[in-house]
């Protein structure tokens, strides 16, 4: 990938993130076992986006 793919990668990504973490604060607030499930795959969901924005990051720097 080159720069600006990386960096149009990353905001996808970081939309991502937003909306995964609006999806978890109401998974929270609902609280319910059926929610409980949920929870732990959108907060896995999260640190995963977030290792990737990471990483993107990293990448982004270093093409310079």
């Amino acid at each position: 990938m080159n720069r600006s793919q990386l960096i149009e990668r990353k905001h996808q990504i970081i939309a991502e993130i937003r909306q995964t973490r609006r999806e978890l604060a109401a998974a929270h607030q609902r609280d319910d076992h059926r929610n409980a499930g949920r929870a732990r795959y959108l907060e896995g969901r999260l640190e995963r986006l977030m290792a990737e924005e990471y990483r993107l990051r990293l990448a982004i720097d270093r093409s310079r």
